[in-house]
């Protein structure tokens, strides 16, 4: 009873802050008011009426994310793949994710991860794609996907990754592949600059008050928003397939890893 009163409480606690958030005039009965730089975060999130200013994206997380501080998000790309990095260096000497006998889960949880797997992978895209719209995002829609990795160790066991093709090599590789595309929608705009002669800067999405260049926000008729749609697919693969590297190799059996975590020079 204690945990479903805290539990309530947490709910009920929750609803009433995001209704005095969201709901016009409620923070003015709070004694609260808006600050100005979210007031014109939000102005200019997606304002086709001010097309030097706005990133056109009618989410506008993703506008500040991607756009309004775009930069710093860039560098936290740039450190979560070092991190990934780093992890394998640590597992250099581990050549395959395995090992050991095939135990899992009973068929009853086989056949509905079955299910649910697929499901997982539709929802992780949805997010991704659907970034610049609604809430979500490349780093969020990667942390979705990345969940079928866990239910592939726990569920099949660590084996089932060398069973569906799933590598360290590969999830490397497409995590790279993300990064790839983040850097060329980064730097398109200098490169347009430098080959042109016009004005453009380092991660422009849209037109500014100087420079003509921009993304297109639109492709037949569908709203994008620029580089946001881009950068929030290239996201989502270098997220997904950095945490699937870690998961791999965090689901390794001791016997596999302890010889080449402890060096040529111990025993076994």
């Amino acid at each position: 009873m204690r945990r479903v009163i805290v539990a309530v409480s947490i709910a009920a606690f929750t609803a009433l802050l995001a209704y005095a958030t969201t709901v016009a005039g409620a923070l003015g009965y709070l004694g609260l008011e808006t600050r100005a730089l979210a007031r014109m975060f939000l102005a200019l999130a997606y304002n086709p009426n001010l097309r030097e200013l706005t990133a056109m994206s009618p989410a506008a997380v993703a506008a500040i994310v991607w756009d309004f501080r775009g930069v710093d998000t860039l560098y936290e790309t740039v450190v979560f793949y070092m991190a990934i990095i780093s992890a394998l260096a640590i597992y250099r000497g581990v050549h395959k994710v395995g090992g050991g006998g095939s135990v899992g889960l009973s068929l009853i949880v086989r056949v509905v991860t079955k299910l649910l797997i697929p499901m997982n992978i539709a929802i992780a895209v949805s997010i991704a794609v659907h970034g610049h719209l609604t809430p979500g995002g490349g780093f969020q829609a990667g942390a979705t996907l990345a969940v079928v990795s866990v239910l592939l160790a726990v569920v099949y066991s660590v084996n089932s990754f060398s069973r569906v093709g799933v590598e360290v090599s590969k999830a490397v590789a497409l995590q790279s592949t993300g990064l790839i595309a983040i850097a060329a929608v980064v730097f398109t705009p200098l490169i347009y600059g430098v080959l042109t002669g016009a004005q453009a800067y380092l991660m422009q999405n849209y037109v500014k008050v100087d420079s003509g260049f921009h993304f297109p926000a639109e492709v037949l008729g569908q709203l994008i928003s620029g580089t946001l749609i881009w950068l929030n697919i290239a996201e989502f693969l270098a997220v997904s397939f950095g945490f699937f590297t870690v998961f791999m190799l965090l689901s390794l059996r001791e016997e596999v890893v302890k010889q080449p975590l402890l060096g040529e020079g111990h025993g076994s």
